[in-house]
């Protein structure tokens, strides 16, 4: 069986470098220049991913699986 992956992207425009999500999952996310960005565009799926996106202040994290956006998730 293969694994999940999800696609992660950042909104350079509308990132506001908050570091909440490198906080929330460092692995995934790192702040560079006092923006965000992900360390790989393809990442394994796991829940803190999806928890950076909605925390994320400025929402500018998209999660998609395939071409479905799952993340930041409504309230």
């Amino acid at each position: 069986m293969s694994a999940v992956n999800w696609t992660v992207r950042v909104d350079a425009g509308l990132c506001m470098g908050s570091g909440i999500c490198a906080g929330t999952a460092p692995d995934v996310f790192v702040l560079e220049d006092d923006h965000a960005r992900p360390r790989a565009e393809r990442v394994a799926a796991r829940e803190r991913i999806l928890e950076a996106a909605d925390m994320c202040p400025a929402q500018a994290i998209t999660v998609l699986d395939g071409a479905t956006v799952i993340g930041p998730r409504p309230d």
